[in-house]
């Protein structure tokens, strides 16, 4: 009996281990009949398996779709057999994506982050008015807590402006206006929020009675 036991290192290599050594041989199997016919008939119980191992998604066309390129490839894409959804190449299969480029509108200005650029361009499209006047002396305000956040010290308003001009075209300018912008001490005041300790009363004469009831030894 020791002799006829079977290792797994010695056993065939799974190229999708979710689906089991059982599911592997059925394929194999289909592969080695010789109608085609009987190939398709394997392939779409196959598929009905591989899709109640997952009985919430194998209704889905997606899903359905993805099984069949996994039963493929799990195949070696050594199986002739007729899919709904078309026979994937391996090239096409084994094709590397192009890496995704992070979105940097205005590189030159990170500390204020993507937002704030489309907050001013949004900004742009208002017409002149209260509100389009509240709304930029907002995103200024944001822009010196955000120069706060990385720069902790502190920063004059003019410096604020002429970023501000800078990143609307000159569209928006602030460099002669007669109102400050927010306090720095209350912005940073402001992004440290409050903190919280637990040391409250309650908590405290709980914690006391527990002490006072504990057994010394």
């Amino acid at each position: 009996m020791i002799d006829d036991i079977e290792y797994n290192t010695e056993r065939e290599h799974l190229i999708i281990p979710e689906y089991g050594r059982h599911i592997q041989k059925m394929i194999n199997y289909a592969k080695t009949q010789e109608s085609k016919e009987e190939r398709n008939k394997l392939a779409k119980s196959i598929i009905a398996v591989m899709g109640n191992m997952q009985p919430h998604l194998r209704d889905v066309p997606d899903f359905q779709h993805k099984l069949w390129d996994q039963l493929f490839i799990m195949s070696n894409f050594e199986l002739d057999a007729d899919s709904p959804f078309g026979v994937p190449s391996k090239e096409e299969l084994s094709e590397k994506p192009e890496p995704l480029k992070y979105p940097q509108n205005f590189p030159k200005y990170r500390f204020y982050g993507n937002n704030i650029k489309t907050m001013i361009d949004v900004a742009n499209t208002w017409e002149e008015g209260e509100m389009k006047e509240a709304l930029v002396y907002t995103i200024a305000n944001h822009m010196k807590k955000c120069f706060l956040n990385w720069n902790k010290d502190t920063v004059e308003d003019d410096v604020i402006y002429d970023h501000l001009y800078e990143l609307s075209g000159g569209k928006i300018n602030l460099k002669n206006s007669e109102e400050d912008l927010t306090d720095a001490s209350r912005l940073m005041k402001a992004s440290s929020g409050k903190k919280y300790t637990s040391n409250k009363k309650g908590s405290n004469k709980k914690s006391n009675n527990q002490n006072r009831n504990r057994k010394r030894y």
